[in-house]
């Protein structure tokens, strides 16, 4: 217990870390931000009187205390470009997001770690190079590449899903994943690789303890020994690429969200940077980073409570 709650308490100084340089970042940005809301044409008056609305005259550290209070109580402001409530236009794109990360996810960590298993079971042998080389050759593509040729041949040529993924309120299940196609399988592409090659290496390292070597000599298949000893103590290191790769498919979605026009975090924070929108940047960034270290501090938790060494130190 006392290990899990230094994780958790390391990941709460971290994500307070992680906010002075958002809100930092976003005050160092070039240019006014009352110019870019009224305009070139607006006239000193009216955007010293905007510059005061927004508290934009204040200091930098009132206004971040200000800003964190604010998170802290679940309100994110309000966004300057629209005039709407933050939390309010979130939380239906941060679902969209979830949605997406999470339908890739259950095709992507199952096949992962199926293809891992193979090459062990097949190592040095033509199946495992050629699992080895397709996953190499597919980490080597960036996400736009990947995302325009799942657009070409899917959605141009065999017009099998559609290229624009949009997804509304009262569509079914099927429908959306039918939206979702295209997306979820750019992001399974990008994180299979991966997840597949770290769990082959954390099998192999396995590999070498006695008790494999003991299991083999008792006769046992091969495919018997990585599943039955092999596969099971190295799940902590498995648990912990999976997890972070988990934290990739919500957080890094940026891009493929652009692509596919996906009405998620990804596709909201881009079209508010393109305003200069401050409040909507600070508030999508720290959600941003609040999963990435969520889901990190989970993989922590998960390798103390499945390595026994880490439970009970000596």
């Amino acid at each position: 217990m006392k290990l899990v709650a230094q994780r958790i308490a390391l990941g709460i100084l971290l994500l307070l870390a992680v906010s002075v340089l958002i809100f930092a970042g976003t005050q160092i940005l070039p240019g006014d931000v009352a110019q870019a809301i009224l305009g070139q044409s607006a006239t000193p008056e009216s955007l010293a009187n905007l510059r005061e609305q927004l508290g934009l005259n204040q200091p930098a550290y009132i206004r971040y205390f200000h800003w964190l209070g604010g998170v802290l109580t679940g309100d994110l402001g309000t966004a300057m470009s629209s005039g709407q409530d933050i939390a309010t236009s979130i939380k239906d794109r941060l679902w969209n997001t979830l949605f997406l990360a999470f339908w890739a996810a259950i095709v992507a960590i199952p096949l992962a770690i199926t293809l891992g298993l193979i090459a062990v079971r097949y190592r040095n042998g033509w199946v495992d190079k050629l699992i080895s080389g397709v996953a190499l050759a597919s980490t080597s593509f960036p996400e736009f590449f990947i995302g325009y040729l799942l657009v070409f041949y899917f959605a141009v040529q065999h017009q099998w899903f559609p290229a624009i993924s949009t997804v509304y309120e009262g569509m079914s299940l099927g429908e959306r994943l039918q939206a979702i196609a295209l997306p979820a399988a750019a992001l399974t592409l990008v994180v299979l690789a991966h997840m597949m090659r770290m769990t082959r290496a954390a099998i192999l390292n396995v590999m070498q303890s006695a008790y494999v070597e003991t299991a083999e000599l008792k006769g046992l298949s091969a495919f018997a020994v990585i599943r039955k000893h092999a596969f099971p103590n190295a799940i902590a290191p498995i648990i912990n690429v999976v997890m972070l790769n988990l934290a990739y498919l919500v957080v890094g979605v940026v891009v493929v969200e652009v692509i596919f026009v996906y009405p998620g975090m990804g596709q909201y924070l881009v079209d508010h940077v393109t305003k200069r929108d401050v409040p909507v940047v600070q508030a999508v960034g720290l959600i941003f980073a609040a999963v990435y270290i969520s889901l990190n501090i989970i993989a922590d938790i998960a390798a103390i409570v499945a390595n026994p060494r880490l439970r009970h130190p000596k």
